[in-house]
């Protein structure tokens, strides 16, 4: 059923009453213009007015700024033929005829000795007139242009939009999207796999709003905030939009570099102005993405005599988050990968008082996450998530959503009509190695280089016992320097134990202990594994505590709190 609309029709006909003030303005412009810089069609010569004259046609003569003269005829001698090209406007007082005198007193002169001869004198009549037109054009024409200068610059600043206020004071408004609770998003929970125990911590959030007496009837407060924290493409976003659509309550979504401007104030302002919103629409919900970009520890990047907007915004949101009432129902949600460089305040309880970890999904999420990617997909028969799931150790849920499009594409390339096991292999290479360089010029002796180089990393897979299961050797080169690479299954652990740490690093340096046992020399092949080996032993000495005689420390973070 359709919602009637009370709201009064707005005027789409496009009709401006100020445009009658700008014709009326441009037609007072234009009638001065031809009355007066035109008193006639064209200019006549001293040799014409002489004949006028001893005619006796002219009734009178005037000169205007001591050099352009004014010729006006008789009523009766407008009609005669020879002065049909007369400009026959006497009723508005408008000259029949003008021409350029020159100097004034040689004209009284010329005019002096014509009187002498003829029966009807001429008298000249002088005047001095100022032309106001220019003079008010040139007053009105920069104003005009300042004035629409301006009203575009309101425009621009104000978003194109008429509000209370004037448009120029709407860059102090918020731009949260509003997602009211009759619009589905098109995305639920049932859209978020592989993150179990965060959709339950969210869907209780949920239920906060949809049953608050459930929680409140036994003493309990809802929270204030949900923090939701995790590496790139873990899916927080996702979660926050299953939450738009599931919630049933008004949803505002906006990023924290949307409170940051180069003007003092406004920060502040757009924060006021969003929870100013949300509490008129409570119960909902309000989601800040990349909260970090505005919620940045205090203190540390501060310049001295100068005034940080950055900080400015978030005292304003501390304030507005610990200024929430129990019994308004709002609930601030926000995602960032980086927790570790918030600002204290707003990590504390009553403000954010819970804090959600979304990690990379483990075997089990990444087979859900697969269920999910897949449905779209035309697959072949051999083709199931368990399967891609153990070939993708370590993979978020953005990287399996590129993985199965990529696997899609590379079937559509090699004109398949469903995709196989194969095209897979081939997109996880593209993604982990880099797009495959056909045309690289190699020659036979870097290939066999390259090829003992990554012999000897598998063998030392194969053999040692902590070391990751191999799964792939190739010579193929992919992406930026790489000539080669070996692909390994690394196990769902959490923790290592030095065993495995010194034979991952054994395996990673057998590339080069090959090349040195083959041809008794070493490249720069190993440069990568090189990396590898030295971050690695570095950990295990001097933030993993794995060596004798330095000791039991950890030098990770000096910055250490009491």
């Amino acid at each position: 059923m359709e919602q009637e609309n009370n709201n009064p029709k707005k005027n789409n006909s496009g009709f401006n009453p100020y445009w009658i003030y700008g014709i009326i303005f441009l037609a007072i412009i234009g009638v001065n213009i031809f009355y007066i810089s035109n008193p006639s069609q064209d200019p006549i010569n001293y040799s014409r007015f002489q004949k006028m004259a001893e005619s006796g046609d002219i009734d009178k003569v005037e000169v205007i700024n001591g050099n352009k003269v004014y010729v006006y005829l008789k009523k009766e001698a407008v009609a005669k033929e020879e002065y049909k090209d007369a400009l026959k406007s006497n009723f508005s007082g408008r000259p029949n005829y003008h021409f350029n005198s020159g100097p004034s007193e040689h004209f009284a002169e010329k005019v002096d000795k014509m009187n002498e001869t003829l029966p009807n004198k001429i008298d000249i009549n002088y005047s001095e007139k100022e032309n106001w037109l220019g003079t008010i054009l040139g007053f009105l024409i920069p104003f005009l242009i300042i004035l629409a200068l301006w009203m575009y610059v309101m425009r621009k600043v104000g978003g194109g939009g008429a509000g209370p206020g004037g448009q120029l004071f709407n860059i102090g408004k918020s731009k949260a999207t509003l997602f009211e609770k009759n619009l589905n998003t098109q995305i639920n929970f049932e859209d978020v796999a592989g993150l179990e125990e965060a959709k339950e911590e969210v869907m209780e959030v949920v239920d906060f709003l949809k049953n608050p007496k459930k929680y409140t009837s036994l003493g309990g407060k809802i929270p204030k905030g949900v923090l939701l924290v995790g590496p790139p493409g873990t899916g927080k976003t996702l979660l926050a939009k299953a939450v738009a659509g599931e919630a049933g309550v008004p949803f505002f979504t906006i990023s924290g570099s949307d409170f940051v401007e180069m003007f003092v104030g406004v920060g502040a302002s757009r924060v006021r102005d969003l929870f100013r919103q949300a509490r008129e629409k409570a119960p909902c919900i309000v989601f800040i993405d990349e909260i970090d970009a505005v919620g940045r520890a205090r203190g540390k990047t501060q310049v001295q005599g100068g005034n940080d907007e950055r900080e400015n915004t978030l005292n304003q949101l501390l304030v507005e988050m610990d200024g929430f009432s129990t019994d308004k129902g709002v609930i601030l949600m926000a995602a960032t990968n980086r927790p570790d460089i918030l600002d204290s305040a707003l990590l504390r309880p009553g403000r954010f008082d819970r804090q959600i970890s979304i990690d990379p999904p483990d075997l089990v999420g990444r087979a859900q996450i697969f269920k999910v990617h897949l449905k779209k997909l035309k697959l072949s028969p051999t083709v199931t998530p368990e399967v891609l799931a153990e070939m993708t150790p370590g993979f978020a849920g953005a990287e399996i959503a590129n993985v199965c499009n990529e696997s899609a594409l590379v079937a559509a390339r090699r004109n398949k009509t469903e995709i196989d096991l194969d095209d897979f292999n081939y997109a996880l290479d593209r993604v982990i190695g880099g797009l495959e360089k056909k045309n690289k010029l190699i020659s036979p002796e870097e290939k066999q280089v390259i090829a003992y180089h990554e012999a000897g990393h598998a063998i030392c897979g194969w053999f040692l016992p902590f070391a990751s299961p191999l799964v792939k050797v190739t010579i193929v080169p992919r992406g930026i320097g790489t000539l080669g690479y070996a692909q390994y299954l690394p196990k769902e652990e959490y923790i290592t134990r030095t065993e495995a740490l010194l034979d991952r690093m054994c395996m990673t340096m057998g590339g080069r202990a090959a090349e040195r046992l083959v041809f008794n020399k070493i490249s720069t092949g190993a440069q990568s594994d090189l990396d590898q080996v030295t971050r690695m032993s570095y950990s295990m000495i001097s933030v993993y505590g794995m060596n004798e005689k330095v000791g039991n420390l950890s030098e990770k973070d000096k910055n250490w709190k009491f």
